[in-house]
């Protein structure tokens, strides 16, 4: 499942890369028309980064909140249960010791 989600997320960086140097060559051959300036160009290039730094972390709280979501079904202990659940037994352990003494 871990590899499924790493090559899920390297497609999409893929595609943003791709997408952000097509947007880039665009805005480029824009400039050299005369159609925008390069401020211009500049704040769009900004837009499309913040756009996609937004969307990363969108999939990431998403990804995190499946994850959980997983675990809950399956059933499995978090790792606070477990170290509650160490504590417990290192509770009862010394109990144990000091009433057989």
């Amino acid at each position: 499942m871990a590899d499924l989600l790493r090559k899920g997320f390297l497609l999409g960086v893929g595609a943003a890369l791709t997408g952000k140097e097509v947007l880039d060559s665009k805005l480029k051959e824009l400039v050299s028309k005369g159609e925008i300036s390069p401020q211009q160009a500049k704040d769009l290039i900004q837009r499309f980064v913040e756009k996609g730094e937004a969307k990363s972390s969108e999939w990431n709280e998403k990804n995190q909140e499946n994850m959980q979501k997983k675990v809950n079904e399956l059933g499995l202990a978090t790792k606070a249960e477990v170290d509650e659940l160490k504590q417990r037994i290192s509770h009862l352990e010394l109990r144990l010791q000091n009433t057989e003494e």
